[in-house]
């Protein structure tokens, strides 16, 4: 009898260590699923490839270009493509934070598409970025992910922030000038007043990012930058917000759109492309957004893929909202974005509350 008792005691515990190990790693899961929105498609050359889009910049609005260049992916071209972002205590997308979970997936990823600024991700999270870019993983970059990281007070990480000035000193100015090739600098013009002609580089008009590219105006404003890597279109600033808008004669051409092959350490080299610009209503442009499109294949080495007249019409409602700094569509949950015919961006404008 006290066998049997002692066995029966043995397996209840199991059964409950069992039990418990299953709860939380469902909770766990059940916790990242809340940051991220799938949009996974059935057909095309993706079929079977994973993109991750991080989104959580404060002012241009990632949080709504980024899902909707998910859709176009996903539909027209068969990518599964998860979008994650930072979310406030209610679960709702918070623009610019920092309470980001669910980058586990980076681990199979074959692209990570990032729309960031000043972000200070967990440990976890971390780890997981850093891993994916020590082993080469390809880098499509918009706009503030040249100053994607602002991390203080924290060694494991510091080195990562756009103005790192520590001991690792490859990592000088770090991820946006070690990994994409540029800081954050600063505005070129008056952003919000004058808007961008952006120009192929002549020499790289044959790229095949650039496949189809034409007549590319954005109305986000210039930023300095004089990058490594291999310029492909430069910026003209314009005195005014509409396409036709004169050129602002006493600014000269600068670099807008690059490519560039990087390496961290002893880790594998990997490709990356930058873009100063990208803002919610910049992807309204059908050159751009066919160059940032095209910039996706050929981070993932998918070329032959490119052609001029490929499909990159908006997948469902595109309803973007004017870039600002303090102001978003609040009160949306990642899961109010789902499926192909989800309207981008529900929700009502309100004033962000700074820290």
């Amino acid at each position: 009898m006290h066998k049997i008792l002692k066995s029966l005691l043995l397996t209840s515990i199991v059964a409950f260590i069992f039990c418990f190990k299953t709860a939380n790693v469902s909770a766990q899961d059940f916790d990242a699923s809340m940051h991220r929105v799938v949009y996974k498609g059935d057909k095309g050359p993706g079929v079977g490839k994973n993109i991750i889009f991080i989104a959580t910049d404060h002012e241009y609005r990632g949080e709504e270009s980024l899902p909707a260049l998910a859709k176009i992916l996903a539909k027209k071209y068969g990518f599964t493509c998860t979008v994650v972002y930072a979310l406030d205590s209610a679960g709702n997308i918070l623009p610019g934070g920092s309470n980001l979970r669910g980058l586990s997936i980076l681990d199979k990823a074959d692209l990570l598409v990032m729309f960031m600024r000043f972000a200070h991700f967990n440990d976890e999270e971390m780890d997981y970025i850093d891993d994916y870019i020590k082993r080469g993983g390809p880098i499509v970059a918009f706009r503030t992910s040249t100053h994607a990281f602002e991390i203080k007070n924290d060694p494991k990480w510091e080195h990562y922030s756009w103005d790192y000035k520590g001991p690792k000193t490859e990592w000088k100015d770090g991820f946006g000038e070690y990994v994409l090739g540029e800081t954050w600098v600063s505005h070129y013009g008056t952003n919000h007043k004058q808007s961008s002609r952006i120009i192929i580089e002549p020499s790289e008009k044959n790229h095949p990012i650039m496949r189809g590219v034409k007549d590319m105006w954005v109305q986000s404003g210039g930023y300095t930058a004089e990058p490594k890597g291999t310029v492909l279109a430069r910026g003209e600033v314009l005195n005014g917000m509409t396409a036709t808008s004169e050129p602002d004669k006493t600014k000269k051409l600068l670099p807008v759109a690059w490519i560039r092959d990087y390496k961290v350490g002893s880790g594998k080299p990997g490709r990356a492309f930058t873009t100063t610009h990208g803002a919610a209503e910049d992807i309204l442009n059908e050159g751009f957004r066919r160059m940032v499109i095209n910039a996706m294949f050929w981070g993932m080495g998918m070329e032959k893929e490119i052609k001029p007249n490929n499909d990159i019409a908006f997948v469902g409602p595109y309803k973007p909202t004017t870039f600002n700094f303090d102001g978003y569509k609040a009160n949306v949950k990642p899961a109010d974005l789902a499926g192909f015919e989800s309207l981008i961006m529900p929700g009502e404008i309100v004033k962000k509350k700074m820290k």
